[in-house]
């Protein structure tokens, strides 16, 4: 026991090296030096390892020649971004340094996400297409069918640039017989947004082109800028005139080619889309004629065999007009005689109508009934007369018991009802003075008297009472 106390209570072993950090506050304390020592920090590189779970979240890398760094875009962010970027894009971001914790990565949590170098024109560019395309400017349902023969062909581009020799140079060669107008406008720079506008509206005023090629060459994204304006798109999409795009090169997409009613890649495929190839239809005019050289053979054949078929066949026509004469003739004798019969049955079923409607005619229904209404109206009147004798004795014997139980009957014996000046009965006289004024009313008057004298008498049945 001594040996155990001893144990326990001897000093605690003091590790002389420092104090180790756990991972956890190694990590914590490097991000928050990392946060605290970048706000905010543009980058701008390649897009790399682009990914997009369920979680709506977005995980890249950016790197450059010699480094990247993982980025991390959550969906509260990128929901604010036009066009989701691509494995390879260059872009510049916006976003805050720090480092993930339960893995120890270094990396940026991105607010903001652009096309690198051009990236406002970019922007602008898919801002005005996402919101013309809400409009339904490019809906393939209201695009005009073109012409598949243009009679007169349009075009809305610049006078000395290589689009309108390249446009003239296919159609000389193709068709040289369709008339080409020329609306010259400038296509490069600030002021040609209006004149592109301009030269389509004239073109309109014109009303001699059935189809109108608006475009330009090549050139860079700044260069081709004007018909990304919306003025121009909305001038497309209100003309009247089935109108092709064609401008810059292949790889050049514009949004005038999502306006438009056919999108060329070049000025030079724009006229070998719209005008037909002459020497396909000198072939086509050929074949045609061969073809209708030929038919006409097998139908000239054909009608001499039909009428050498018809000439063997052929009979005389008074023959034939005897035989349908007499056709004639029997027909209307079986219809004359079709026609007796069926009026014969139609008589047959009159007369027979005509019996059965007389032995159910109304005429005794309504005798019968008249006499037995004049008989029940001899009844009703004896029965009223009866009714109306036994109403009169009735009437006759209650006016006989009233007479008996009336006050006027018994006026009529000698009696009186005498009264008050207020009209009150009095019943005993025992009330009045001489001089008292009343009233007496007898069987046919009433009598006014003054009071003279009033002498008590006496009464047998108040005696017997008492």
């Amino acid at each position: 026991m001594d040996e155990y106390r001893t144990a326990r209570t001897a000093p605690a072993f003091q590790d002389p090296r420092p104090r180790a950090l756990s991972v956890s506050e190694l990590n914590h304390q490097a991000r928050h030096l990392l946060e605290s020592s970048f706000m905010q920090v543009w980058v701008e590189g390649e897009l790399s390892g682009f990914s997009r779970p369920s979680s709506g979240h977005w995980y890249f890398s950016l790197k450059d020649r010699k480094c990247q760094v993982r980025c991390a875009m959550f969906r509260g962010a990128n929901q604010r971004v036009r066009t989701p970027p691509r494995e390879g894009d260059q872009v510049r971001i916006r976003g805050k340094v720090t480092l993930y914790e339960n893995r120890g990565d270094f990396q940026i949590i991105v607010e903001h996400l652009e096309p690198a170098g051009l990236g406002e024109l970019q922007l602008a560019y898919e801002q005005l297409k996402q919101k013309l395309q809400a409009e339904g400017l490019f809906d393939p349902a209201r695009k005009k069918p073109l012409p598949t023969t243009p009679r007169h062909i349009g075009v809305v581009t610049s006078p000395t640039g290589a689009a309108i020799h390249d446009i003239l140079t296919v159609l000389a060669r193709r068709c040289p017989a369709i008339p080409v107008t020329l609306y010259p406008t400038a296509v490069q720079g600030k002021a040609a947004t209006a004149d592109i506008v301009q030269a389509i509206e004239r073109a309109q005023a014109h009303g001699v082109a059935d189809v109108l090629i608006v475009g330009r060459g090549g050139g860079s994204l700044e260069d081709l800028w004007c018909f990304n304006e919306e003025a121009v798109a909305r001038a497309l999409a209100n003309c009247q005139i089935p109108t092709v795009s064609a401008v810059g090169h292949e790889v050049d997409v514009t949004i005038a080619d999502f306006v438009a009613d056919l999108r060329a890649p070049t000025p030079s495929a724009a006229a070998e889309k719209i005008s037909p190839d002459q020497q396909h239809w000198l072939r086509r005019i050929n074949e045609q004629q061969l073809r209708l050289a030929q038919a006409a053979q097998r139908v000239i054949r054909r009608m001499g065999t039909q009428v050498e078929h018809l000439s063997a066949r052929l009979r005389d026509p008074r023959r034939e007009l005897q035989e349908k004469a007499q056709r004639m003739d029997e027909l209307e004798l079986r219809l004359n005689k079709i026609m007796g019969q069926r009026l014969e049955r139609l008589r047959v079923r009159s007369d027979h109508a005509g019996q059965r409607l007389a032995m159910q005619s109304p005429i005794r229904q309504l005798v019968s009934s008249s006499e037995a209404l004049n008989r029940a109206r001899e009844r009703l009147g004896a029965a009223f007369e009866l009714h109306l004798k036994r109403r009169r004795d009735q009437l006759e014997h209650a006016a006989q018991t009233l007479h008996v139980v009336s006050p006027l009957a018994t006026l009529g014996r000698g009696y009186a009802i005498v009264r008050d000046p207020e009209n009150q009965i009095i019943r005993d006289a025992s009330g009045l003075e001489p001089g008292d004024r009343i009233n007496a009313r007898v069987a046919r008057a009433d009598i006014s008297a003054e009071v003279v004298s009033v002498t008590p008498i006496n009464d047998p049945s108040e005696k017997a009472q008492n």
